[in-house]
């Protein structure tokens, strides 16, 4: 018998996003939040002296700003090396042979794919063998697996591979393939990488994305880490979710129905709060707060949204290491009566075109020229992860669904007077 470690997507000194504009974030645990998560990593495969590591893309965030990433990459491989476990790796988008120009000789414990072709390792005290390929390139659209050699029926095989499988939302669709392409080489584990949430595709054989092992962002919520596997006789005898990350990224959602004062929307945002604290298991969290529903309070929350964002700030300060990323009000007012003699008034006419109102991604940029202007003037690096200038999908419909419930309030005050 004999257990190995599966991670993927390390993503080694990216920084965290979203709290950098608040005063009393933790900024040493952010900065170093991708190492930390990788320390528990070794850690972990030194407690449970597993036989090797395998790291499916994704180590690096691109090329190194200096050489230190590297040379704390190389003191953990010295560490397993010094355990006689082996690692094996394969290169991603983001570490891929074009995107990065420096390089350190890697211990004999490591093991790096090419990107040319696959290759296979060969451990025979194990009876294993396992078979990968690096990225060549940034962007791989090739599906790499029908290069992959059969399994050898007398060894236990395992297939490392970057890849977005057959797609999965919010990732780019590299090195495409199919669950039956994966079937069809007879190994016994697939060790995926490049999708961030944990996702067990198929246990027969196991195919596995673990996951990255620390959320980055407010788009990567919830526990992070790798599997450890086990092996008895030829097969998987278990598959376990580990966690490894050390600052973890919540979205919390409140009900304000029942909410008559600022004093129990508070308490109500505070007991959310130790909820999702209580999830965190003892690690700082860094939380989205969305008060949504229909609310006494709509028009109050939507005309003094900086007021009501500073006061839950405060609640959360007052848990300890609870920080808010942002503050979402998507309250709605209870139903205006109707009056049918009243249909052609004209506050209800701009309350029908209120709640059509559609935005355009062109349409806002055009709205303040000057906002192209600057845009073209930024360096590349600031605008590869969300351009703020052209917003997403996802940034539209909260910011027309805040407009329009903000309109929507001063609406409604009018059509009661008016009534």
């Amino acid at each position: 018998m004999f257990t190995f470690l599966h991670a993927a997507d390390i993503h080694l000194d990216s920084p965290l996003k979203g709290l950098e504009a608040y005063q009393d974030a933790p900024l040493e645990q952010i900065r170093l939040a991708a190492r930390r998560a990788f320390d528990n990593l070794i850690e972990l495969a030194l407690d449970e002296r597993v036989a090797f590591v395998l790291l499916a893309g994704d180590l690096y965030d691109g090329d190194w700003k200096d050489y230190n990433t590297g040379i704390y990459f190389m003191s953990r491989m010295g560490l397993l090396r010094e355990a006689g476990i082996q690692v094996v790796i394969v290169s991603g988008n983001h570490d891929a042979a074009s995107q990065m120009t420096r390089l350190l000789k890697l211990p004999d414990n490591v093991t790096l794919f090419p990107h040319r072709s696959v290759g296979s390792l060969f451990l025979d005290q194990y009876g294993v063998a396992i078979h990968g390929q690096s990225f060549s390139a940034r962007s791989v659209m090739d599906d790499l697996v029908r290069n992959y050699p059969q399994g050898d029926p007398a060894l236990f095989n395992i297939g490392l591979l970057h890849t977005s499988l057959n797609g999965r939302p919010g990732h780019e669709p590299y090195a495409p393939c199919t669950l039956d392409a994966l079937r069809s080489k007879g190994y016994h584990y697939w060790a995926l990488g490049h999708i961030h949430q944990r996702e067990e595709i198929c246990c027969d054989p196991w195919v596995v994305f673990p996951g990255n092992i620390q959320g980055r962002h407010i788009r990567e919520t919830g526990p992070k880490g790798c599997t450890l596997v086990s092996v008895d006789e030829g097969r998987v005898i278990a598959v376990e979710e580990r966690e490894l990350d050390v600052l973890r990224w919540a979205l919390c959602r409140v009900d304000p129905a029942l909410c008559q004062s600022a004093g129990s929307l508070c308490d109500l945002v505070r007991e959310a709060l130790e909820e999702e604290r209580a999830k965190a298991d003892g690690r700082p969290l860094a939380v989205r707060l969305i008060v949504e529903g229909e609310t006494a309070l709509h028009g109050e929350l939507h005309e003094d949204a900086l007021q009501w964002s500073e006061e839950f700030r405060a609640v959360a300060a007052s848990l300890g290491d609870v920080w808010i990323e942002k503050v979402v009000i998507k309250t709605r007012k209870s139903a205006i009566p109707h009056d049918k003699s009243a249909d052609d008034s004209p506050l209800l006419a701009l309350l029908t075109s209120v709640k059509t109102l559609q935005f355009e991604q062109s349409a806002l940029v055009g709205l303040v020229p000057e906002f192209e202007k600057l845009r073209s003037k930024l360096p590349s690096e600031l605008l590869s992860d969300g351009d703020p200038f052209r917003p997403g999908e996802e940034e539209l419909a909260l910011l027309r669904e805040e407009v329009k419930e903000l309109l929507m309030a001063k609406i409604g005050e009018g059509v009661r007077h008016e009534n």
